[in-house]
């Protein structure tokens, strides 16, 4: 009886183990496709998530094959700045990078190129030599310019002729800096710097090197009655917005602009950079910088 009774308890152990497998079977069938479900839900928020962070890379790649002025070796750079400014469009994002605007002032800079050519750029990126000095510099008569102001020959008559036609107008433009030797800006950028402290005065001074003054091409202007920094409350700075472009001249750091020229607004400010460009830059709103990115940098 004993033995029978063991066989027996052995019988119902197994058939208890073998109904429990069963219904746990059972139960994971029945739940198969909710996990699967899941799992396809799973997986369509993980690719939606890989998908949008391949798609920034991927139109920001896309847009630089159809941009002449776009580094495909930059693309991780335009994707970093991007990320900060992403109200900017990818003109301009590619703009600025090649601008190396995605540094601080003053560092990954290099010698500036175009020598002795009207479209030479010269920014917080771009230097001069201690040594360069523009060819064919030209003093400006003084009926147009404190004495001893020189230009390049090709901007001092472009100079003269507006002055001139100003002065049809009963208006005077007349030229109080121009040409700076790299000696003159080191003694002028350490005053400033002395007296308002070094990044108050990389705002409105360029360290010397970097100053556009040493390339012949540029003059700070006033009417001959205002102090030069009151120029855009004078008649002339009007007329100067209508007509500078016509003679090859822009306004060098606008309004508005600062965060791309690196320079605070200077009404005062102009640059010689021949009419065609002049008036490109005067019909599209656009700074020198930008310009030349899209325009000059790659061009032969």
């Amino acid at each position: 009886m004993k033995k029978k009774k063991l066989r027996l308890k052995k019988k119902v152990k197994r058939f208890l183990i073998i109904f429990l497998i069963i219904v746990s079977l059972f139960i994971v069938v029945l739940n198969l496709p909710k996990h699967k479900e899941t799992k396809k839900k799973v997986n369509k928020v993980v690719k939606k998530i890989t998908k949008k962070k391949k798609t920034i890379k991927d139109k920001l790649q896309d847009q630089c094959q159809n941009i002449n002025y776009c580094d495909q070796d930059k693309i991780d750079r335009y994707l970093n700045y991007y990320k900060d400014n992403n109200n900017l469009s990818y003109e301009d994002i590619f703009t600025r990078v090649n601008l190396n605007l995605d540094y601080e002032y003053y560092t990954h800079t290099s010698k500036a190129d175009r020598l002795n050519k009207t479209d030479i750029l010269v920014n917080k990126y771009l230097y001069l030599d201690e040594d360069y000095i523009p060819d064919n510099l030209e003093t400006i008569p003084e009926e147009y310019a404190r004495s001893g102001m020189k230009l390049v020959n090709v901007a001092k008559d472009a100079y003269v002729e507006m002055s001139r036609a100003a002065r049809k107008e009963d208006l005077k433009i007349i030229a109080m800096s121009s040409y700076r030797s790299y000696k003159y800006q080191v003694n002028l950028y350490n005053k400033y710097k002395d007296s308002d402290g070094e990044e108050a005065a990389d705002t409105y001074s360029a360290r010397p090197g970097f100053s556009e003054h040493q390339t012949g091409l540029c003059i700070d202007v006033y009417d001959g009655k205002l102090n030069y920094t009151n120029f855009e409350k004078s008649k002339s700075f009007n007329w100067m917005q209508e007509n500078a472009y016509k003679y090859g001249f822009i306004l060098r750091f606008p309004k508005g602009k600062e965060d791309i020229t690196g320079y605070q607004y200077e009404s005062w400010h102009y640059r010689y950079v021949g009419k065609e460009i002049a008036e490109y830059i005067h019909e599209n709103d656009i700074t020198f910088d930008e310009y030349y990115v899209r325009k000059i940098a790659n061009r032969d």
